[in-house]
Formats: structure tokens, sequence, C-alpha cells
């Protein structure tokens, strides 16, 4: 719109208000006077500017609080001309000037003096005059009404477009239509996350907003966990049917959001657990209950966890194991003892457990306490939902995607086709196509209207490799794009005029096109429209040349099974095998490591003289493992402040060994006695590595060839002149127990033993550490004196000659102690008493253990809570000896560890 100016002659003088768009000042007597910011929004402001003797009051949106006032010296007078817009072309008149570029937009109800003026009248030639200028006419558009910005996005706009600020919404794009967040617990795994806190939108680009969920990322399954205001064990008394208990749950979210994780998910499981004293439950067998609870559609449920819907029973009931067989729940026998009714609620449509109402706890001596645990669910149904499309011809057809404003498209894929249509919707005139065009080539293609819009990816590397790739296609008001895998993502910006609405009204068709030509071959899974997820296993088990599921999951995501970890298919994904790896977790990138005291030996024995046959077991297999070895393939971690210690010790049945030990002066030695070439000393002396810092030690040796890493920098490459260490015997970490001839130096070591942390320690497929921990019971591993699970990373920053307490890293939702359940709920004075004495005791105890250790000096001395004695070669000195068992009674009084 070009600069306008238009003139009101009015014989009065001091209000004038207008509604207009663009930023407001006002110059008047050299007093400048502003209000207000990014005026220029495309949206209708009103201003007030009141002129009062010597006060200007600058009001903006009719928001009195915030106006701006100026005072002048001269009285204002206003006179009986106004200019709206700006001067006239060749005005002279020193009392009209544009102080900046003439205005560019619209006004409308301009009042002067309260007096509506009439604009028509101007444009009639009888009020003022005008020029360049359209009367009764705003040729700028609200492209904010309506407002096309999703999820609570704010809109603005320019005079061709509109803006969307997605900030602090949990959505980003264009129009605030994605979700920031991943689906499910699933997704995060996949990506390589641990466990902890994450927030999922189970719609995706839906209405629903996230949830924060807990994410156990630990074993197979996946848990997601969703907290709500009571888990912990609740204390009830004084409760009857007139004035019942009743406690309802808050989860912090909608009943929305938590159906769409119970639907998504495989199973879902709640903890329901009720202790009671002369307490009833369920008044089984026939009476009516005094406790019940409430589930997710508001309907009153009256069984109990481990038991089935519609039968009024616990699990004991079921299982026909109550402590009365006349009831059906342990509660329901009156007892005046301790017990209780614990199980797990698992009927996915009447989850989650929203209130829960007790009734029977207002008797003499009556009294019980609940505990309703967290939500928890596992399995993503859809992430890993698939369909294997076999010919050209095949394909699945769903109804109509409806999409006029917004669509989004995502999916993986794999095949080894060079082209074929992953999706086709058509319309009247509008249609929408996603297909790979050629193995390196994805398009996307969409008309609205104005013609076919294509938007195309090209790939470095060919995407027909049979490995699974990632599609993620978009159109809005705004933009069109597309993004495959981690490649650059292709958009293209929609025009401002024409058509805008997608309007679609055949079947969708997936794997193929309505013409039939040009279809898909090979795999599609996890297919989101809009958020919504489409079963293509379900529609794939009816219908001809496309089968649900697809195989080979190992061959995209084998790379994410770290540390030697063996990735395993499922029907349902894949996940990492750690059992020859010395790490575990999902990935095997989780470190196992303990705590070694001077005395603490791990032994591995190795079977004589072969330990594996060709008829063993799997499982066997990986525990045992050969004992002819043409390479040593050791990698460990190791944190200590004591030199000199003996950190690893492998023998063979011809009295050689492979030592690895730190010297007095804090270097790493590492030892070779062979047959044929005696004792080969290697000695890493670039520092003091008993420096309370973790080093990470790897050993590899291939026929004659030995290399040493420590802390990931070569330090040190050797060639055997003949080498032939064979028939392994033993590995030992820590000290070596057996009677052996060991020389002065290992020897020296071995007296002192290792005090630190060991971590990740790997023997080729071996894993020692990992074996005594986790299969003590199963692996052919001895352990002798204390060996306590530990973190070494987590204590790396401690000072290890300090004691250092241990923290287990559970679920925080963990359960509670069953046989004392009120311990979390109910804490009073006498079990504080209760604690105090119970220390005193203790250092009594104490302090009487080292006095008859400085008395008698031998282990004669130890008390019968004393579970395994310390071993010491003869040639010990026994002051030294006294001195060590001295110690470990300190330390084990103290359960502390010094490292």
């Amino acid at each position: 719109m070009s600069p306008c100016s238009t003139r009101l002659d009015e014989n009065g003088d001091d209000l004038l208000k207008y509604s207009y768009k663009l930023s407001l000042s006002l110059a008047f007597l050299c007093q400048f006077v502003s209000r207000g910011t990014n005026l220029h929004d495309g949206l209708w402001h009103s201003v007030n500017i009141n002129a009062r003797r010597h006060r200007i009051t600058l009001t903006l949106d009719n928001n009195a609080a915030t106006a701006s006032h100026a005072t002048t010296v001269s009285r204002i007078y206003s006179g009986n001309s106004y200019y709206f817009g700006g001067c006239p072309d060749n005005f002279t008149d020193s009392q009209c000037l544009n102080p900046i570029t003439a205005f560019q937009g619209c006004m409308r109800l301009i009042f002067i003096d309260n007096q509506p003026k009439d604009l028509i009248l101007v444009q009639q030639g009888s009020l003022g005059n005008f020029s360049d200028l359209h009367i009764d006419l705003c040729g700028i558009k609200d492209r904010c009404l309506p407002n096309y910005c999703e999820h609570g996005g704010k809109c603005s706009q320019s005079w061709t477009t509109f803006y969307c600020d997605c900030n602090d919404t949990g959505y980003t794009g264009a129009t605030c239509h994605n979700s920031i967040y991943e689906h499910s617990c699933e997704a995060y795994r996949h990506q390589g996350k641990t466990s902890g806190f994450f927030y999922i939108d189970s719609d995706g680009s839906g209405p629903l907003g996230p949830l924060r969920v807990f994410c156990n990322i630990t074993e197979d399954k996946i848990w997601t966990a969703v907290q709500h205001n009571s888990t912990g064990l609740t204390r009830v008394q004084g409760a009857d049917r007139e004035k019942p208990y009743i406690m309802s749950f808050n989860y912090n979210s909608s009943a929305e959001q938590l159906e769409a994780v119970i639907s998504s998910a495989e199973n879902c499981e709640q903890e329901a657990a009720y202790h009671c004293k002369k307490s009833r439950l369920l008044n089984t067998p026939n009476g009516m209950p005094f406790a019940w609870w409430v589930g997710r559609a508001n309907e009153k449920h009256l069984y109990w966890g481990g038991s089935l819907p519609g039968i009024q029973q616990c699990a004991c009931g079921l299982e026909e194991s109550c402590l009365d067989m006349r009831y059906f729940c342990n509660c329901d026998a009156d007892r005046e003892e301790w017990t209780n009714d614990t199980g797990l609620l698992t009927f996915k449509d009447h989850l989650p457990v929203t209130q829960i109402v007790i009734t029977d706890t207002n008797r003499s001596n009556s009294e019980a306490a609940w505990k309703i645990g967290p939500l928890r669910c596992y399995g993503d149904r859809q992430f890993w939902n698939a369909a294997s499309f076999n010919t050209e011809a095949s394909y699945l057809h769903f109804p109509t995607f409806h999409a006029e404003f917004s669509a989004d498209i995502s999916f993986f894929f794999k095949t080894t086709a060079v082209s074929g249509v992953f999706l086709e919707n058509l319309g009247i005139k509008d249609f929408i196509r996603i297909e790979i065009s050629s193995p390196k080539e994805i398009t996307f293609s969409i008309d609205v209207g104005n013609g076919p819009t294509e938007a195309t990816v090209q790939s470095p590397s060919p995407l027909n490799d049979n490995q699974w790739h990632y599609i993620r296609a978009e159109r809005n008001l705004k933009q069109t794009s597309l993004q495959v895998d981690s490649l650059p993502k292709k958009v293209l910006e929609a025009p401002t005029e024409g058509h805008f609405r997608l309007q679609l009204n055949s079947q969708l068709f997936v794997g193929g096109t309505a013409s039939r030509q040009k279809g898909f071959l090979g795999c599609i899974r996890s297919l989101h429209l809009n958020g919504q997820k489409l079963d293509l296993e379900e529609r794939a088990k009816m219908t001809p040349g496309v089968k649900p599921g697809c195989p080979g999951h190992c061959s995209s995501y084998g790379n994410l099974c770290h540390n030697g970890g063996k990735c395993v298919e499922k029907y349902t994904g894949y996940f990492c095998d750690c059992t020859n790896s010395a790490y575990e977790g999902p990935f095997c990138k989780e470190e196992v490591s303990a705590l070694f005291e001077a005395g603490t030996s791990v032994t591995y024995i190795f079977q004589e003289p072969y330990p594996v046959t060709k008829n063993a077991s799997t499982s066997s297999s990986a525990i045992y493992a050969d004992a002819v070895m043409s390479k040593e393939n050791i990698a460990f971690s190791f944190l200590t402040a004591h030199t000199p210690s003996l950190l690893l010790y492998i023998n063979t049945y011809f009295h050689e060994y492979l030592a690895v030990i730190l010297s007095k002066n804090g270097s790493l030695q590492v030892r070779y006695k062979l047959s044929k070439d005696g004792l080969l000393i290697f000695t890493i002396d670039s520092g003091n590595f008993a420096n309370r810092e973790l080093h990470h030690v790897k050993i590899n040796r291939e026929g004659r060839e030995l290399i040493i890493q420590v802390d990931q920098v070569l330090k040190l490459k050797h060639n055997f002149s003949e080498i032939d260490f064979k028939a392994i015997k033993s590995l030992t970490l820590g000290k070596v127990t057996d009677s052996l001839s060991l020389d002065p130096e290992v020897s020296k070591a071995n007296a002192y033993g290792f005090t630190g942390c060991l971590s990740s320690v790997q023997y080729n497929h071996i894993a020692p550490l990992k074996a005594a921990l986790r299969h003590p019971s199963v692996a052919p591993v001895t352990v002798k004196g204390s060996l306590t699970e530990s973190s070494c990373a987590s204590i790396m920053d401690a000072d290890v000659n300090t004691a250092t307490t241990i923290y287990s890293s559970s679920d925080p939702f963990g359960k509670t102690d069953e046989r004392e359940p009120l311990t979390n709920a109910v804490r009073s004075d006498s079990a504080v008493i209760g604690g105090v004495i119970a220390v005193v005791i203790f250092i009594i105890f104490c302090i009487i253990a080292i006095m008859s250790r400085f008395l008698y000096q031998h282990k004669q001395a130890h008390r019968s809570s004393q579970k395994k004695e310390k071993e010491y070669p003869e040639n010990l000195e026994s002051n030294f000896k006294a001195d060590i068992d001295l110690q470990n009674t300190v330390s084990e009084c103290k359960r502390e560890y010094f490292i």
C-alpha cells in the first residue's frame, strides 16, 4: 500500500482515538513519546492520545497501566487540522513534517473528542481531503485468523505470511506440528539412551501432550513407569463403612495420555499390596468387600492383585495357598497378626488404578497398610510393527488420510528393489505420494490444487541395501519437507496464495498404488500418520502377498551392541547378548566392576586338559574357553592407590604364567614366564598408575606379536622369537592363594594382593569378574575374601584412601520389603532409640574385637561372625601379618572400603 495522507478539519481539540497496524510514536513540541514493540504483527491495535494543557498521555491497546506520559513547557494547542498517515506531497507548511517514513497500513474507528469521523464523507469530499488512499477497504490480510499454529504456538505475521513461535510448547516446525519427544521408551532405547526420566509423546503430532515417565532400559523388556502421588506404604486406621478411607491417585497427566501409553504397550501392570492386622479385604467367600479399587473408566473393581477380573479373590485364592483355606484372601481370615495380600493388576482395560477405598480398620487392634505401585508397561506395539511386501502387486489399504492443513508421515523401510511406491492417497485432483524413485533417491510428491510439488532427497550411498532407513515427510501451509535418515532435510516453501487444503477421498494405499503399478518390494514398519499408528501386522494377516513382521533387524542395528556383545534377532526387534562380554546392559556398555581388599582373590578355573568339547551346550561354552591359546586378548580397568599390587595372574599346566603387576614406584609391568624364552618383563613407566585414577589396560598377543595399550595409548610392541603359551589352568584377579612358585617380584606384589577397584575384565571371550558377580554358582570361579560390587567410574573422583560408601543404582520405583509393612509408613521414637542402642552395641563390639586382636594376634581370636579367613604366604613376617589382620577387623567393623 502506498503512503497516504488524510486531512480532517475540526473545531475541537484534544482527543484522538483510532486503530491501526504498525508501531507508534508521537512527537509534539520537541517532546517524543513512544509506546509498544513489535506492533508490525498484522494485528489491530488501539491508540489513545490525550493532550491536556501541559501534559500528553499515550495509551496503547487500552492498557492504562503501561501508558506513557510527557510534560511540555508551553501549553498545548492542537489547532483545527489533523493529518493521518503522513503529510501531503509538496506540503511546505512547517506545521506538518514527516519525522519518519509515511505510514503504510490500515486505520479505522477514528474518533476526535469522542466523536466518530465518517471516512465515507472524506471519500465524498465533504470532510477533509485525501490522496493515494483506499477507503472502506484494508489490504492487509489477517493471516492469524484462524490460527494455524498448532499445540499452543503463538502466531504473528508479515505482509505476506504468518509465523509460529513454538517456544515452551514441546513442539517444533513451521506450524509447531512436530513433537520434540519420542513416542515411547523403546524409541529412546533405539537411540542408545540408558535408564532415566524422559518425556514421551504417545501420539506424536496429535493433540495429546507429552508425559514424563521413567524408562527402565536395563533389561530385555523396556519398562515405562508412570509415578503417582502415593506409591509408598500408607497406614490406615479408624475407617469403617460410614467413614471410609479414600485415596485418589494423581498421575500428573490426563486420562487420555495414560490410555495412550497403555494401549500402545504390550503389557501393563500395577502392584497392589494390602498389609493387614485384623482388617478384612474382600470379605470372601460371599460377603460384601471391605476394600476395593477404582479403575480407568471410574468402575469399582472387587478383585485384588494377582487375581482375574470378575473373580472376587486374591492371588492366594487362585493359587489355593491362603493361610486359611476357608477364605480367598489372607486378610479375610481376620487374624491378630500381620499378614498381607499382594499381587499384580494386569488387565489393561482396567488400568490405571485411580482410587482405593478401605472400610475395615475401626475395630479394636485393627490396622492396615496399603501400597499401589506405579503404572508399569513394557513393549511398544508400534515401533516394531511391520509388514513384508512380496510382490509388486501387493499392498495394504486403509481409510482415507484426512489432513487438510497439516500432514506428517513417518516410517522405516528396507528393500533391495531399485524403485517402488511406499504410500499413496488420491483425491479428485489432489494427491500425496512417497516413493523410492531410484536406489539413491526418495521423492515426496503432493498436489493441493496448485500443481504437483516434489521434494527429493538424494543419498550419497544406495538406499536399497536391505538396511533399515527412516523417512519423515511433512506438509503444512508454509512448507513441504522430506527427511531421510540423517541426511539434510529438503524444504520447499509453500505459495502464499492459491489453494491450501489437501482434499483426499480414496483409500490410503501402503506398499502400492491404486493402479497397482510400481509397487514396493521390501519391508515397512512403524508407520505413523499425523501421530496415528497404523497396524500393518494386523492388516497383513488378511491380505494376500503381504506377511506380518519383517526379520533381519540385526543387519541394521547390530552395531549398537558393543564390547563383544552379540546381536540376537527377535520377532519384534533385537537384543544384545552380553554373555561373552565383560560388560552388561541393553547395549553391553555398562561396566561390571568390584572393590577388592588386600586379601581378595577371584580365580577362574579352566577345565583340564581342554575345557570345551564339541558337544558342549551354548551356555557352557559361553562360560568355558579353549585351554590351548594362540592368542591373548586381555582388557581391564583398575583404580588404586597401593603399590606393589598384583592385578592379574594367568598360569598354565606347564608352569608358565602371565602376570600384570604394579611395581613399588607405580609403574605397570607385564611379565611372561615361558618354558623356552624364560622370564620376559615389559615395563610401562610413563607415570605412577597408583594415582587414584581409572586406567584402562589392553594386552593383545596374536601369534608372536605383542601389543600393550594403556589408556588408549600404544605403549609397547614386541615380537617373540617363539612362544607356545598354552594349556591355561587358571586366571586370578587379586591375591593368588594357591601354593605356586612365584618369582620374587610377583611374590612381593602378591603379598599385598590388590586393594582398589577392578572393572570389566576380559580374557578372550571369558569375563571372570562378571562370572564371579553374576554366575557364582554356575561359572567355574572361586572367590575368597571380600568382593563388593561397585562402580569404578563413580568413585574415581573420591579419595581412595578414605572410606567409600557404595550405593546401588536401583529402579527409583523399586519394591519395599513386604516383611516390614510399616517400615516406610511409620517412623516412631522407639525406632530411633532402637537404632541408637544398636549403634552403641556395634561400637562396643568393634572395640572388643580390636582389643582381642592386640592381645592374641592369631586367627583363633576371630569371632564366630568372621565368615572367611585370609591366607598368607609362609614367609610373611608375623608383625606385618598381625597389622593386616587388625586392618581387616577395623574395615569389617566400619563396613568401609579402602582403595
